[in-house]
């Protein structure tokens, strides 16, 4: 399944205000962090997978630079458990 332009700045749009990572007791939306757009591609590219089997992968996928570059975690790490929920329930209304 192909998303159209519009469709995939609505999920962009869905992830940024809806997700967030947490460091400590800090959240940072995705749409703040600037990984919402990257997040999206990668769901949109997996969709036809399912909305839980996608989630999970799309997570791994997306490699969030920390310590100045220094290093590289999956987003799937910084994004706490009710939040794939989230994102699977996201999924679901873009999914075939």
């Amino acid at each position: 399944m192909t998303l159209s332009a519009d469709q995939l700045l609505d999920l962009r749009n869905a992830l940024a205000d809806r997700l967030y990572v947490q460091v400590a007791s800090w959240h940072l939306y995705l749409g703040d962090a600037g990984l919402a757009e990257e997040l999206a591609g990668e769901c949109a590219a997996r969709l036809e997978l399912g909305p839980v089997i996608c989630a999970r992968q799309a997570l791994e996928a997306v490699q969030v630079s920390i310590g100045g570059g220094s290093g590289r975690l999956p987003l799937a790490r910084l994004v706490p458990a009710g939040q794939l929920q989230d994102l699977e329930d996201v999924l679901q209304e873009f999914g075939p």
